[in-house]
């Protein structure tokens, strides 16, 4: 048979099921490697195209228009500095012949090499074309390099039928290389590459041969029962789940779609039921032991409430499920009553009485118990409560019951449910609806997007949670680095900043951080990091606004006065965006960026001196005076109505008299008395100017 020129390239890695969680990272990792490494080695024709496969059993890959030979390649390589290539008579020496002769070429002279300049000194190269690489030669080394820096999570060694260790994610059996019809003569993980596969388990009749690599995917569905596309069969599990729920909710996070998908080869959807008495328990720990443990799709009503009914992913079709849904019935059934035991359990001591016990929780070494760390969440949310106008006993409550429900035996089988059950345990006892909902919202937001706490005391408590752990682990030496930031300090100032922006509380957020620092009075090895944090803190504050699509200008002209207030950050931007498309808004920015520079550079004291009009002598810093005496009112009193806008909008009619004040005056005047005056008038300007943002920083 004779070999085309280009074809489909297709190669499958057979093996025992491979870890779900990784598989999917597994399956690129082979594909991209594979793919990218033939055209590194120019055995692609066009642009490279690749179709990437991951299932229980099998890595695969079928890459698009592979040659059977790489193109010659035209090589200039450096042979010699010709200092030493030549002796002093211009004759070729014993190094570049003993060179050339292990670079393959003993016949070649000196007239036969180019001789060009190399940095300082001259330099012999050779020119030559080389023969470009067999596919078997460059799939084997795109192979064996790819399946060495795959994402393995943990290594198996395991031995091979001829005695040989070998060492791979999982034991390998099988190895597929098929050039269009054509076996590629290459080997892995001590296995020879031929054509044939092996299907599902148990649907399939064993051994599949694939007679062309375009039919890798066709002869696996139809002869191996095998859906080998990832993508494919996530989407195919997660259609004929929405198809069996009947009207139902499905709750299917996109994680458990993954790991399911990683499960099964051939998914097959079948419903079962479990027992109403269940339904008692709160469903949240229903459904985490029926995803966690069996790997189940729980369904609800059209209003969130859970159904005793619930779907299952099953690798085997058949026309007869009875015996897969009695089974998967059988084991989930221990697993929810589990879950009951817990639940009534827990409920037997009351959230109060399991306080005391947070001192045996070492919080962290440097930062005492558990305990110690909630007096201190108490003492800090009954001074945010008072700070911010909300119910000061509500606040200093919910922070005392938050972290209890950390020792119940339902949180110590399932940590993702801290908080939520805290919220039903408050409520059995008895609790204020605020405090009951304290203990689940005080983690919010979770993660990006995530919402806020809804209530007063659930914000506040929310607070005091994320300042605790930003100062007291910032002032033990342990903020972020680079990328590692194992508190998540990250991820607790983005909460705290998303709860004081979109909340819009009137709290200044250096005094936030002043009155979370002395609740750690009693522990002097805690250092003052209020101001490292809050720059920490701007920066954070930086990304998230331009996520939400303010301008980097905006941004920087309002974050630029350090602002400790941020509940009218927004406003302040909007009113910069507002500004800035005025007709004066250029040539005031440009002043403002003059006096800034002005002003550095002078005596502070000077500047920020009284202004004493009858020192004036041009009429332009007359005219800029009394201009500014007109619009100064109007500013401060669109500040204090919060108008930001309207302030900065009035600050337009200064454009004239500033122009005019810049061509006829002289700031830095001969006579001392007339220069701090006119310092001072700028400075004066300088205040009206910044009151909202520093408008420099819009300055071209």
């Amino acid at each position: 048979m004779t070999q085309p020129h280009q074809a489909t390239l297709l190669v499958e890695l057979l093996t025992e099921e491979l870890p779900p969680k990784a598989l999917a990272r597994l399956g690129d990792a082979f594909a991209e490697g594979i793919a990218e490494r033939l055209a590194a080695r120019d055995l692609i024709e066009g642009e490279l195209s690749f179709e990437r496969y991951a299932t229980p059993r099998r890595l695969a890959v079928t890459v698009k228009n592979v040659r059977a030979v790489a193109p010659e390649r035209h090589v200039r390589e450096k042979v010699l500095p010709v200092s030493v290539a030549l002796d002093k008579d211009g004759q070729a020496t014993a190094p570049l012949a003993k060179k050339l002769a292990a670079l393959g070429f003993p016949d070649f002279s000196v007239s036969d090499l180019e001789r060009a300049q190399d940095g300082k000194a001259e330099a012999f190269f050779l020119r030559y074309a080389a023969p470009g690489a067999t596919l078997a030669e460059g799939l084997q080394a795109a192979l064996d390099e790819t399946l060495a820096k795959l994402p393995i999570p943990k290594v198996m060694t395991y031995q091979r039928p001829d005695g040989s260790n070998v060492q791979f994610v999982r034991p390998a059996h099988r190895l597929t290389a098929l050039h269009g019809e054509r076996v590629v003569p290459v080997s892995a993980l001590g296995i020879d590459a031929d054509d044939t596969t092996l299907g599902h388990r148990f649907l399939s009749e064993g051994f599949v041969q694939i007679q062309h690599a375009d039919a890798y995917v066709d002869t696996l569905m139809h002869k191996g029962r095998v859906v080998p596309n990832f993508a494919d069969r996530k989407e195919t599990i997660r259609t004929h789940l929405l198809a069996h729920a009947d009207g139902d909710q499905v709750v299917m996070p996109e994680s458990l779609l993954d790991e399911v998908t990683s499960l099964v080869e051939w998914p097959v959807v079948y419903s079962c039921r479990f027992e109403d008495e269940f339904l008692q328990v709160p469903q949240e720990c229903l459904i985490l032991t029926m995803q966690t443990n069996q790997k189940y799709f729980a369904l609800t009503d059209a209003n969130g409430k859970l159904r005793s009914r619930f779907l299952i992913v099953s690798n085997i079709e058949t026309a007869t499920p009875g015996d897969i849904i009695e089974g998967n019935e059988r084991v989930v059934r221990p697993r929810l009553a589990d879950a009951k035991f817990f639940f009534e359990q827990d409920k037997k001591k009351p959230l109060a009485e399991r306080v005391p016990l947070l001192a045996n929780v070492v919080y962290h070494n440097k930062l005492g118990s558990a305990l110690q760390r909630v007096e201190r969440l108490e003492g800090l949310a009954g001074a945010i409560a008072a700070l911010i106008g909300a119910d000061v006993t509500l606040a200093k409550r919910a922070a005392r019951l938050a972290k209890a429900d950390l020792i119940t035996d339902m949180v110590g089988e399932f940590p993702e449910l801290q908080g939520t059950m805290g919220t039903y345990y408050a409520r059995h006892d008895g609790e204020p609806e605020e405090v009951a909902l304290a203990c689940s919202e005080h983690y919010q937001p979770r993660f990006s997007g995530d919402a806020l706490p809804a209530t007063a005391t659930g914000m506040v408590v929310a607070l005091a949670d994320k300042l605790e752990t930003l100062v007291g682990i910032w002032g033990i030496g342990l903020q972020p680095t680079g990328e590692k930031d194992p508190f998540a300090l990250r991820r607790h100032a983005l909460g705290v900043l998303r709860i004081l922006v979109e909340k819009q509380l009137a709290v200044d957020f250096v005094e936030l951080l002043r009155t979370a620092h002395a609740q750690f009075a009693a522990l002097p090895n805690v250092t003052d990091s209020t101001q490292a944090i809050y720059e920490f803190s701007m920066d954070r504050l930086r990304g998230l606004l331009r996520e939400r699509g303010h301008a980097p200008g905006e941004i920087d002209a309002v974050l630029a006065l350090e602002p400790t207030r941020l509940d009218d950050i927004v406003a302040r931007l909007v009113a910069v965006r507002e500004f800035a498309a005025l007709p004066e808004a250029a040539s005031l920015a440009a002043a403002n960026k003059r006096i800034s520079n002005i002003l550095k550079k002078s005596d502070s004291a000077t500047a920020s001196g009284g202004v004493q009009p009858a020192l004036f002598v041009e009429a332009a810093e007359k005219a800029l005076h009394a201009q500014l005496e007109q619009v100064a009112p109007r500013v401060q009193s669109q500040l204090a109505a919060r108008d930001y806008t309207g302030a900065l909008t009035a600050l337009a009619a200064l454009r004239e008299p500033v122009d005019t004040f810049f061509n006829d005056v002289m700031v830095n005047a001969e006579d001392p008395a007339l220069r701090a005056n006119r310092l001072a008038l700028l400075g004066a300007l300088h205040q009206q100017m910044n009151c909202v943002a520093d408008i420099s920083r819009l300055a071209a």
